[in-house]
Order: C-alpha cells, then sequence, then structure tokens
C-alpha cells in the first residue's frame, strides 16, 4: 500500500488516479442513505438522462479495515467474478488484497494493475487448457482441483502450478447460492485424489473449500475448517510434503453475520490449525466488498395507469445489471429520488401498487410486482441500493440495452 492514507492510496492507484472521483458526506443511522442520495440528485441535476452507479470507494476502504480487524490471520483475495469493474479491482490492489480469478480475462484484468502473479489464486477447480496455459506464462501457479481429470490436465498444460484441494463444505447452510452442488470433494474422494495428485507428481499446497455464496449461518465455517484440517492429515499420511496453504473461500457478507463468522472462523482456525503455525490463511470475499459499495439510479422512462395499479418502466432491469434478482437472489426495494430529495415524510405519502419493468420487450424483465411506491412521472428516478454483487458483472446487451453503457461514478464518503 503507498500513500499517506488507504484512502490516499486508492485515490492514486491505476484505475482511479485519472477519473474524476466526487466527493460526499455519508449519513447516519436512520439517514445513512442521505449522502448518496444528495450525490444522485446533484448528478441528475447536472444533466444525467440514463441509469448508472455510483460507487463509494471509502466503503471498500473501510471494509478492508474491518476484515483485517477481524480476521487478522487471514489475507483476503477478492473474487474478481462478483465485480470485475476496475476501479474496485485498483482499490484493493491499492490496499495489499489479493485475487479469486477464475479465467483468463480476469488473470488479465488483475496483472493489468501491476499485480504481482504470486497475488493470484486460479481459483476454478475446472479450467479451459488455453486458460492454464496462459496461466503458465504469466507466473500464476496456484489453483484448485477437485478430479483426478483436472490433476492430468494440469500436469500437461502447466506442470509447475501447485494445486489446492477443493472440498465439499459440510453443509452449505442457508447460502443465496450453493457451490457445493457444482465443486467440491465428497469425503471419500480426499484420498484419491490426493493420491493422483501423488502420482502424477503435481504438488497439493493445500486445501480449499467455500460454504455458497451469502452464507448467514455463521456455523457452517466450523465444520469446513475441520473437513479441511482432516485433508491436511491424510496428505501428511500418505507422506506428501506439508502442506502450506488453506484457502477458507467467501460467502461473506458485510455486517453483523460477517462479524459472526470471524468469531466463529478465528475459533475453528485456533482449535484445528493452532499447531500449524505456518499455514497460511486466505479467504475469497467477493460480496462482501462489492456488495454495499454501490448505488444504481434509474430513470422511469415510461408510465401506465390502470385503476389504482401503477405501471412504469425504467431504463434498467433483470437483463442488465437488475439481473442479480434472478441470478443472486437480489430482493429489490427501489426508494423514488424525488420524495427523498424533498425531505417528505414518505410514511406519510399516498402510494400506489406498482410494477416496475425493466426497458426491454420481454415480460420477464419485471423488476417488482404490487410495490407500494408514490405518484412518480416519467423523468423520475428510483433508487436501488446495495448494487455491487453480481449485477453489472453478470448484465448483457440483450434487445440492444447494454449493461455496459450503464455509467459508474466514483465517489468517495467522508
Amino acid at each position: 500500500m503507498v500513500g499517506g492514507s488507504p484512502m490516499q492510496a486508492v485515490l492514486m492507484a491505476p484505475g482511479v488516479k485519472d477519473k474524476k472521483v466526487l466527493a460526499f458526506k455519508r449519513g447516519k443511522g436512520k439517514d445513512a442513505d442521505a449522502g448518496v442520495t444528495a450525490l444522485i440528485r446533484d448528478i441528475v441535476a447536472g444533466g444525467a438522462r440514463s441509469a448508472f452507479h455510483v460507487f463509494d470507494l471509502a466503503k471498500v476502504v473501510d471494509l478492508h479495515r474491518g476484515w483485517r480487524r477481524a480476521l487478522p490471520d487471514v489475507r483476503p483475495c477478492y473474487a474478481v467474478k462478483c465485480n470485475p469493474d476496475g476501479a474496485m479491482l485498483a482499490a484493493l490492489a491499492a490496499l495489499g488484497a489479493g485475487f479469486d480469478c477464475a479465467s483468463r480475462a480476469e488473470i488479465e484484468a488483475v496483472l493489468a494493475l501491476g499485480v504481482r502473479p504470486a497475488t493470484i489464486v486460479y481459483a476454478n477447480p475446472c479450467k479451459p487448457e488455453a486458460h492454464l496455459e496462459y496461466a503458465a506464462e504469466v507466473g500464476v501457479n496456484l489453483t484448485t482441483y477437485d478430479s483426478e481429470e483436472e490433476v492430468a490436465k494440469v500436469r500437461r498444460c502447466h506442470p509447475h502450478c501447485e494445486l489446492l484441494l477443493r472440498i465439499k463444505a459440510p453443509d452449505s447452510g442457508d447460502a443465496k447460492v450453493d457451490l457445493g452442488l457444482k465443486y467440491g470433494a465428497n469425503p471419500d474422494e480426499v484420498l484419491p485424489l490426493l493420491r493422483a495428485a501423488q502420482r502424477e507428481g503435481v504438488a497439493v499446497a493445500g486445501v480449499s473449500f467455500h460454504v455458497g455464496s451469502g452464507a448467514s449461518r455463521a456455523d457452517v465455517y466450523r465444520g469446513a475448517i475441520e473437513a479441511a484440517r482432516a485433508a491436511f492429515d491424510a496428505a501428511a499420511a500418505l507422506g506428501m510434503p506439508p502442506m502450506r496453504v488453506l484457502d477458507i473461500g467467501g460467502g461473506f457478507m458485510a455486517g453483523r453475520t460477517f462479524d459472526e463468522a470471524a468469531a466463529v472462523i478465528n475459533r475453528a482456525l485456533e482449535r484445528h490449525f493452532g499447531d500449524l503455525p505456518c499455514v497460511e490463511v486466505i479467504g475469497e470475499p467477493g460480496r462482501y466488498f462489492a456488495e454495499t459499495a454501490f448505488t444504481l439510479a434509474a430513470r422511469v422512462i415510461g408510465k401506465r395507469t390502470r385503476g389504482e395499479l401503477r405501471e412504469y418502466w425504467i431504463d434498467d432491469g433483470l437483463y442488465g445489471s437488475l439481473n442479480c434478482i434472478l441470478m443472486d437472489h437480489y430482493v429489490p426495494r427501489p426508494r423514488p429520488l424525488a420524495a427523498a430529495a424533498a425531505g417528505e415524510d414518505t410514511t406519510a405519502a399516498t402510494t400506489h401498487a406498482s410494477t416496475v419493468f425493466g426497458p426491454t420487450c420481454d415480460s420477464l424483465d419485471t423488476v417488482v410486482t404490487g410495490y407500494q411506491l408514490p405518484e412518480m412521472s416519467v423523468g423520475d428516478w428510483l433508487v436501488f441500493d446495495d448494487m455491487g454483487a453480481y449485477t453489472t458483472a453478470a448484465g448483457s446487451n440483450f434487445n440492444g440495452f447494454a449493461t455496459s453503457a450503464i455509467k459508474i461514478h466514483l465517489a468517495y464518503s467522508s
């Protein structure tokens, strides 16, 4: 990290320093949204006519500080897939984070910022051969696996790469996305997979797991860490070189659930890995850093009244950054910018059951139905909070509405 403070380091980072960054004062308590709302109002008054995001860099700084405080012995390696925005990557690189990449394009984006290859985990248990060969070319030498076929592929395409055995977490709890359905070795597969690597002469540096994206039950980490230690011991019993990396994956959400998870993780690490002080522990947070740092403002571009029902069209939707409604179980709670800007008591305002559609011609492109909103007009704006995780990263250009065309305004709050 460079600069006189973490925030200064972020503002001077490649990918940030040459861009306009807006400053605003963050609200507190029940007025927590007031600061970003005022900034959005200023952007609209400045001539904005289409949907845009506000990215608060200071939130990333605060969240990184919170991570280091709660998990001082776990290095965060940001999951690029969550939100690959260049400023997000630059900010985390400036703060000293590592990176979890799943493809050649993600590795290229991180390396372009001057990040050292040694800080990258190629955390995709099933990799295209060409991508794996690229990793070998640029010196990304740590990857995950959970099948014997992947061991043979690594031996063929990147023989100097070290492996992390991806195991299935014993219980994914109530995660938003259960990654165990697709990846992770079952308990009875651990020994054969270790033997496969030993037979092929590919080094196994450690173990990884992922309890699922957006996990809200902190205790799921306890069983996963215990299972990871069992895999460490199994490797030792086979006479393999001592493992040195434990990757506890992602699934973290900022706030109270993160603090609870950190407490469980720290206790479990002490219990199961306290006698192995040489083991480096890393994590793969994505949502934790990205979700709350982005706010979406979408413009009302159409309206229809049918009795008491109000129907509105906005210029972002389920084929754009609001794909998170379908793909990530996001629950939209849009708030009208006009009422907030005027300082009105929205609890006393007359509201109507409203449907909000996205801009495409597909009827599936429906953001909310039966949602109470005050009367709005074409040209008004709706604000969506917590729009940084698995939003723009998974949007499309369907019907000619390009997610990549939605502008992101960099800002930092104080």
